[in-house]
């Protein structure tokens, strides 16, 4: 029995070795999608095929911040994953994320199959949203992330949506879905709840395709679609990440959670999480380097 690490990446690749070097293990099997803006060096590539339990997809999207391909990289990294059968248990983290756990503690904590998934999740309208109509304004209007560069575009975007809002143009929900929820992008799922929702993509394929111009999509659709399954009393309302949205350090409305520094060290510990993000290179290393020392004991 294994469990699968599914990555999405797109910088900071010294640090993203380190993220599969921590996983090279039996117990892991390593699943890679690099965004396809993104070149690789050769000498990183070179060192990625050199690792047995990783694969690198060969299909790669063109992944924007707040556009729909970044929950489409998640279903293929899923999809991939689940071709192995002995794969029992899912965690899905960035390239910016590192786990907090040692790889002893993660063997301990998988070892056996569990139908426990741990996925943050709250249901719309949620008051940390209430810059977006309490999330559904994410719904409501067309976001053009997936067209245009979102950091060059970005103010361009969102002018649009404001004029949509002036003229009153507005997308409507769809039926079927009876509850909309929302949470943090990164989960750990188990092999029977993951199923389902490549399933459920596969045959109902209009909230996929009704998510394509919705703002930040991977933040709602896992939400939505397990939340409104029978899968959800296996939900535990915690992902296991260690992720700092203190608004006095980003601010009220940051759409990006704070880096970690050693500052965050005994936060993190005590927190008792798989995994902490944000990680950036060089503010991340010393703390980096603190939590590699108490994993190895020293």
């Amino acid at each position: 029995m294994k469990q699968a690490i599914l990555i999405a990446a797109y910088k900071n690749f010294d640090h993203l070795i380190e993220i599969i070097d921590f996983f090279n293990d039996d117990t892991f099997e390593i699943y890679l999608h690099i965004d396809k803006k993104t070149k690789l060096p050769k000498s990183v590539l070179g060192k990625l095929n050199t690792v047995s339990n990783l694969q690198l997809l060969s299909r790669r999207y063109i992944v924007n911040w707040g556009g729909t391909n970044q929950l489409n990289c998640y279903l293929l990294l899923a999809e991939e994953a689940l071709k192995n059968r002995k794969n029992i248990y899912f965690h899905l983290i960035s390239g910016q994320d590192y786990p907090v756990k040692s790889i002893t503690e993660f063997k301990k904590l998988f070892e056996n199959p569990q139908k426990h998934d741990y996925l943050e999740n709250f249901e719309l309208p949620r008051e940390r949203w209430n810059n977006e109509n309490g999330g559904f304004d994410r719904f409501l209007y067309y976001y053009f992330f997936d067209i245009f560069y979102s950091h060059k575009f970005k103010k361009a975007i969102l002018f649009l949506v404001k004029i949509q809002k002036k003229l009153s143009i507005k997308r409507s929900f769809p039926k079927k879905i009876k509850t909309y929820y929302g949470g943090s992008s990164w989960w750990s799922l188990s092999k029977d709840t993951l199923q389902y929702v490549i399933d459920y993509t596969k045959e109902n394929k209009y909230l996929l395709n009704r998510m394509k111009y919705t703002l930040a999509s991977d933040e709602l659709y896992f939400q939505t679609v397990i939340m409104n399954s029978v899968y959800a009393k296996n939900v535990i309302n915690d992902n296991l990440r260690y992720i700092d949205w203190n608004p006095e350090r980003i601010g009220k409305y940051s759409p990006s959670p704070a880096i970690l520094d050693t500052s965050d060290f005994d936060k993190i510990i005590s927190s008792n999480k798989l995994f902490a993000r944000k990680f950036d290179v060089p503010f991340s290393d010393e703390l980096k380097h603190a939590i590699l020392k108490l994993q190895k004991g020293e």
